[in-house]
């Protein structure tokens, strides 16, 4: 696939005296994106404590993102206009950094050169209808490295919860007016000290846990190495490195901070299923996902995106699992 670095216009930004004052910007993609959608693919669930939408984004709504930036926190507020400006406030001492990312985050990094929807009827059609989809990018490693174990062989809702009780315990309250109280994740080495009870009060697994101290032991290495690693393979190698670290994990990672469009979730308890129902009507294993996205090498994670988008996903056949809840005991 013929990698192009993707043009944006980001118009200068208006910063007020005043220190609780928001610096701001605005983001004018050159083509349609849908912007919502991108930056939504980044939420840790429905109660994510760095993560609050007062109505959608084409509507007049606002969203508000908290990061920790290499900078330090910031909380970031996005309004979409009618026109498909992104206006952007931010606050906190990583502000600039945030508004430097912006566009990546909407999706402007992404690159769907080479992409032929055409190869399967179905994929066309979801592609005819959101021509807009983008894959947004954080360019955070650790945090998307962190929140991908955590989500390693359990549910999402066990994920989510271990995610928001974490970060609200031991992240750092976002500065700006949010709507109701937010919080940035931990910084590495706040991982690395967040106490075993607090781990098991949280409800995750030793397993998951463990693993994130040991990548916080190498947090910087590992984020460095990385960046700077040349494609999706290498990344895999960097991750992988780490021990309880697997294809599942660091694909994730690669998605949430890299924005790849090619990575595939191998050994995700449903992904399989989908691709298959989408397909072809019947369910598949891993194995036959990716034979079924072959055809879109380079795109993959598109697709799956476009599946998504185009509601083609499963229906669901029995009540949702409920795990047992050891906490108290």
């Amino acid at each position: 696939m013929r990698s192009t670095r993707v043009s944006t216009r980001l118009r200068p930004r208006v910063t007020s005296p005043a220190s609780a004052a928001p610096v701001e910007t605005e983001y004018r993609p050159r083509q349609p994106v849908d912007v919502g959608r991108a930056v939504a693919a980044q939420r840790h669930g429905r109660n994510d404590p760095t993560y609050a939408a007062t109505g959608s984004l084409g509507a007049g709504g606002v969203v508000w993102r908290v990061s920790r930036t290499p900078d330090g926190v910031a909380t970031l507020a996005l309004r979409r206009t009618a026109d498909g400006t992104v206006r952007a406030a931010a606050w906190g001492p990583g502000a600039d950094w945030a508004l430097d990312q912006l566009p990546a985050l909407c999706g402007a990094s992404d690159d769907p050169d080479g992409f032929d929807a055409s190869r399967h009827p179905s994929v066309a059609e979801w592609h005819r209808r959101h021509p807009d989809l983008r894959i947004g990018r954080t360019d955070l490693v650790f945090d998307a490295l962190v929140s991908a174990i955590m989500e390693q062989k359990v549910t999402g809702m066990q994920a989510f919860s271990a995610w928001r009780s974490i970060v609200t315990w031991y992240g750092e309250r976002a500065p700006g007016p949010t709507p109701h109280p937010l919080f940035a994740p931990p910084d590495v080495e706040g991982w690395r000290h967040v106490p075993s009870w607090a781990w098991h009060r949280a409800g995750l697994e030793p397993p998951q846990s463990r693993t994130i101290v040991e990548a916080a032991r190498r947090g910087a290495t590992i984020a460095r190495a990385a960046t700077e690693a040349p494609d999706g393979e290498a990344r895999d190698r960097v991750f992988i490195s780490l021990r309880g670290v697997g294809v599942w994990t660091s694909a994730e990672t690669r998605i949430r901070a890299f924005g790849d469009p090619d990575a595939v979730s191998i050994g995700d308890y449903h992904l399989a299923h989908q691709v298959g129902y989408a397909l072809t009507g019947h369910r598949t294993d891993d194995d036959g996902m990716l034979e079924l996205l072959e055809p879109f090498a380079g795109h993959r994670q598109r697709v799956i995106r476009l599946i998504s988008a185009g509601s083609a996903l499963e229906p669901r056949r029995g009540p949702r699992l409920h795990p047992e809840d050891h906490r108290d005991r």
